[in-house]
């Protein structure tokens, strides 16, 4: 056995650890008891140094090194996986083990923090829990900023989610974002003012909407009910998508006046599984093996989601499907009528409930409040004043309480520090590869008007999600696309699918 192959196996151990803590995080957000977060804590504790050990141990070292002196021998897959795994190692190596354990115990109990602030509307009983989380956060940033060739902590947290994008490259493309989408939320919210959007708030029992989310969610591809399938949906107060490869679960918030809700998150979380499970197999238990960002993650979901699930095609073979399962409740609605109000631009609150010309606005301001939070600007205690002076200054909302303001997203109570602008990016890819989908496959919506969406996803899993982290982000979008990284493919579609809609 060659050491590339034994370096190999032993990386397979690591990241089965990796799957593991995967599904006790996906239960612990949804069948865990109240009581068992102490345990989960010490838990993931434990299974992180156990991690942790295991990348910087001296055999996986020795190994890597016998490996990277083979260099000249191997190809260019084991080159890049090399490259992963040493880029990796580094960043682990920086950060001393006891850190790593402490940060994710205090995860765990943030988590349940701000579960029960969110509950409660109050802002100051997550507070302490996230300064403490917040400060070993930026000890790990700080740490690994060498390793990731940072220029600050804020870029090495970015790094975490969106290998090589600093924030000098998202802050210029949220602001050309801004500046395109400013003038299109104030054109097409006058556009949109007076469509009627009650029906989508009619009751539906949440048996009914399970039975609507699995029948939508298998039409693109997520299998949940045959023999072989590879997937599972449940309730949970903030939808997320984990798993690995044969095995990956979402899980949707039900409420019974709110159908649609769960029905386009079922979609949108379907969109993260499917990459999952389309990532090339033979790669499985490699640094190959994981997608390349959460950008390009965040394509996957909304080009299910939104490019897909809310366009007309979509719905001119879905809705008589809808009608048959809820019986009498949408009877009367007619295509045109449940378009408009399903694309009905009008400045939200609720970043999961916004709609897609509005969306990228909500990831301004959370892009504008981390990047000042880590330069120092600004204390945390500030954070909710500050929250909804900008939902007032962008969107021209008024927060009235702490859950429907700061508290609203789970990401910071579980460390995910620098993700935000990850939701930014894949509208950007997203974009940018409805354009190329376009030009390769001609009028690929006509097969979706037939009850076939995954016409698409099978274009996605062969140009983006086949290749795991084989490129990073950019770099593949470059392959695919033949364009640098631009928001200009994204406006010109949210621009022709609203003019059709509105004009």
């Amino acid at each position: 056995m060659t050491s590339y192959n034994k370096l190999m196996e032993k990386y397979r151990e690591i990241a089965l650890v990796g799957s593991v803590m995967r599904f006790m995080q996906w239960d612990m957000e949804t069948y865990m008891p109240p009581l068992g977060v102490t345990i989960r804590s010490n838990q993931f504790g434990v299974l992180e140094r156990i991690s942790h050990r295991m990348l910087v141990s001296d055999e996986l070292g020795s190994l890597l090194k016998e490996a990277e002196r083979d260099n000249s021998s191997l190809g260019e897959i084991e080159r890049r996986t090399l490259y992963l795994l040493r880029r990796g190692r580094d960043i682990e190596m920086s950060v001393p083990e006891d850190l790593v354990a402490d940060l994710a115990s205090q995860i765990a109990v943030a988590r349940d923090a701000w579960f029960r602030a969110k509950m409660a509307r109050k802002w100051a009983l997550f507070e302490p829990e996230l300064r403490k989380l917040l400060d070993l956060s930026i000890k790990r940033a700080e740490r690994t900023m060498n390793a990731r060739e940072a220029s600050s902590i804020y870029d090495a947290m970015i790094d975490d989610f969106d290998r090589g994008i600093t924030q000098r490259q998202v802050a210029e493309l949220l602001a050309s974002m801004r500046n395109s989408l400013l003038p299109l939320v104030r054109k097409y919210q006058e556009a949109s003012r007076n469509v009627d959007t009650s029906f989508m708030r009619r009751q539906v029992p949440v048996q009914v909407q399970r039975a609507i989310v699995g029948d939508a969610t298998a039409l693109i591809g997520y299998d949940t009910s045959s023999d072989a399938a590879w997937g599972r949906v449940d309730p949970t107060e903030h939808p997320f998508t984990t798993g690995y490869y044969d095995d990956v679960r979402i899980t949707v918030h039900y409420n019974e006046n709110e159908m649609f809700d769960p029905l386009f998150g079922g979609l949108h979380e379907a969109g993260h599984a499917l990459y999952e499970r389309n990532m090339n197999h033979d790669w499985i238990y490699q640094p190959l093996g994981l997608a390349t960002s959460g950008g390009m993650h965040e394509a996957m979901s909304r080009f299910a989601e939104n490019i897909i699930g809310r366009s007309r095609p979509f719905w001119t073979y879905y809705l008589p499907r809808l009608k048959a399962i809820t019986g009498s409740t949408f009877s009367d609605v007619a295509i045109e009528e449940l378009l408009r109000a399903v694309n009905k631009v009008e400045p939200s609150k609720i970043r999961v409930k916004a709609d897609e010309v509005t969306y990228s606005l909500h990831m301004v301001i959370r892009f504008e409040i981390e990047r000042a939070l880590f330069k120092g600007e600004i204390d945390i205690s500030e954070l909710p004043n500050i929250w909804n002076d900008l939902y007032d200054q962008y969107l021209q909302v008024k927060i009235d309480h702490d859950a429907e303001g700061i508290l609203q997203d789970v990401h910071w109570s579980v460390g995910m520090f620098g993700s935000f602008q990850s939701y930014a990016l894949g509208n950007v890819y997203g974009g940018m590869l409805l354009r190329k989908m376009d030009e390769q496959l001609g009028d690929w919506s006509a097969e979706v008007e037939k009850g076939k969406p995954t016409v698409a996803i099978e274009w996605l899993k062969s140009n983006v999600q086949h290749w795991g982290s084989f490129y990073d982000a950019g770099d593949l979008m470059k392959k695919v696309t033949g364009s640098s990284l631009t928001a200009e493919p994204f406006v010109q579609y949210l621009t022709q699918k609203h003019s059709g809609l509105w004009d």
